[in-house]
């Protein structure tokens, strides 16, 4: 999908692929995990990992596409995952930490349950909204609807979790776009680990049926 500046891809799950022209020319990379094998991977230029749950922070799939000039920015738990990787920094985040990486302001927001035990939270696991020269783009994480989202910052793209069980389902994921009122949303984390293409149909219908804009990315 592009927008503006950005050229996005979800490449399963809740891996996604950022490219933009501003303020320079950069790979983002978000929770990679199943890359795939067969095809060349463009080379992060900062990689985001929302926390230590195996289908986000993948060591496997984190060697496949750092170099030494890539920038980690993550929780302070996954740092132990991240030893002995050659990169050019790990820069840990809290809920409601805000820097400045290679030209994008990034804001660490909470991402948590409210109603079931997966992601407490205490764990202060996040979901990132990074702006990428004006476009802003919310990475929820796993995450249920949560009081935080009235005061995030503005933003443009917003993928949410549409899966139910550990995460939001189709329709508290419309819950939190009406809150949010993204310019486009885009549902993820289903069709891997749980959940499937259904509930993304449904997420888009729910937001349609409010005038509001999803694109299911394949």
């Amino acid at each position: 999908m592009d927008y503006q500046h950005l050229s996005v891809e979800l490449l399963g799950h809740d891996s996604i692929r950022v490219r933009t022209t501003k303020p320079e020319s950069l790979y983002v990379y978000f929770d990679p995990y199943q890359l795939d094998n067969t095809v060349a991977l463009p080379k992060a230029d900062v990689l985001f990992i929302t926390h230590t749950h195996y289908d986000h922070c993948s060591v496997e799939d984190i060697k496949k596409i750092i170099q030494k000039n890539t920038v980690i920015v993550t929780v302070p738990d996954a740092q132990s995952k991240l030893v002995n990787m050659d990169v050019a920094e790990v820069a840990l985040v809290r809920p409601g930490k805000t820097l400045d990486v290679k030209g994008l302001h990034v804001t660490a927001v909470p991402a948590y349950n409210t109603n079931k035990p997966f992601h407490p939270k205490e764990n202060e696991w996040v979901g990132f909204i990074v702006d990428f020269a004006g476009v802003s783009v919310y990475v929820a994480g796993d995450t249920d609807v949560i009081p935080e989202m009235n005061s995030f910052p503005k933003i443009d793209v917003a993928f949410l979790p549409v899966s139910g069980t550990y995460v939001m389902t189709a329709d508290e994921a419309a819950k939190a776009a009406e809150v949010l009122k993204p310019q486009v949303a885009v549902p993820m984390h289903y069709g891997v680990v749980v959940g499937s293409a259904s509930d993304a149909e449904k997420f888009k219908s729910l937001l349609e049926q409010r005038r509001m804009k999803a694109e299911i990315l394949r």
